[in-house]
Order: structure tokens, then sequence, then C-alpha cells
């Protein structure tokens, strides 16, 4: 499995992102509507495997720590993509000097105690901000 991992210079909403994020089931992503060619906000990384995206990363910076998200192709779930997602992010937290990067999982999230248990298990820690989970970078 050869991933690439590629930034978006000027991301927008656009037929792969509509198809990983757009379409996910209600509660896991919070997005206003969005229409093809929008300006999505934060920085965007796409994930290729033989030409087919298979995932996106994203991450926002917030008083000094690293706000991400991660999707991944709900067909391509279980085949170490969202590692692969999260081990980008971090390194791309640590150039910029960050020193933690969040997830929060939505209380109506449709799968919150499984993506909760999967982060982690990545070494992710609860904090007192309630569904937010957090890692130091490095």
């Amino acid at each position: 499995m050869t991933l690439s991992w590629t930034r978006e210079s000027a991301p927008r909403w656009d037929a792969d992102k509509q198809r990983i994020i757009g379409d996910a089931p209600a509660g896991i992503f919070a997005l206003p509507p969005l229409a093809a060619g929008d300006v999505v906000p934060g920085e965007w990384w796409r994930v290729e495997q033989d030409g087919a995206v298979v995932g996106y990363g994203w991450m926002d910076v917030v008083w000094g720590d690293g706000e991400i998200l991660l999707a991944v192709d709900p067909r391509r779930h279980g085949h170490g993509i969202g590692g692969f997602i999260l081990d980008k992010l971090e390194e791309e937290a640590r150039q910029r000097g960050l020193k933690y990067i969040f997830n929060s999982v939505r209380p109506d999230h449709p799968r919150r105690d499984e993506v909760t248990l999967w982060l982690q298990g990545h070494g992710f820690a609860a904090t007192d901000h309630g569904a937010r989970l957090q890692r130091q970078v490095g």
C-alpha cells in the first residue's frame, strides 16, 4: 500500500471532499453547506492511493495547538489510512513548533466510542474540555 500526502495550496470543496466528508453520516462533521469550488478554511492535505483519493487530513492552529480532522473513505476503513494521516498531521504540527494536536469527537457522532478508543490507542488522552482528546507532539 503506497499512500501519497499532498498539501492543497488553495483548498476548495470538490467532488472527493463531498464523497468522503460531505456524505458522511450526520454527527461526524459539522460543516456549513458547501458547493463545488467554495474555499474551505484551514490547511488541507489529500491522501491518494493508486491515483484515487482515499482520505484527507485537516489542521487549524488554535492558541499554539493544532486542531485536526481526519477523514477516510468508508470503503477503505481498516487499512491503516487513518494512522497514516494521523502520523502526517503530527509531523506537520511538529514542523510548525506546535505542542499538542487535538481532535474533538462530537457528542452526536454515530461511532463516538469507537473513534474515541481509536484515538486513545494512538496516544490521545481526554482533557477536562469534555469531548476534546489531545496528544503531545514529538
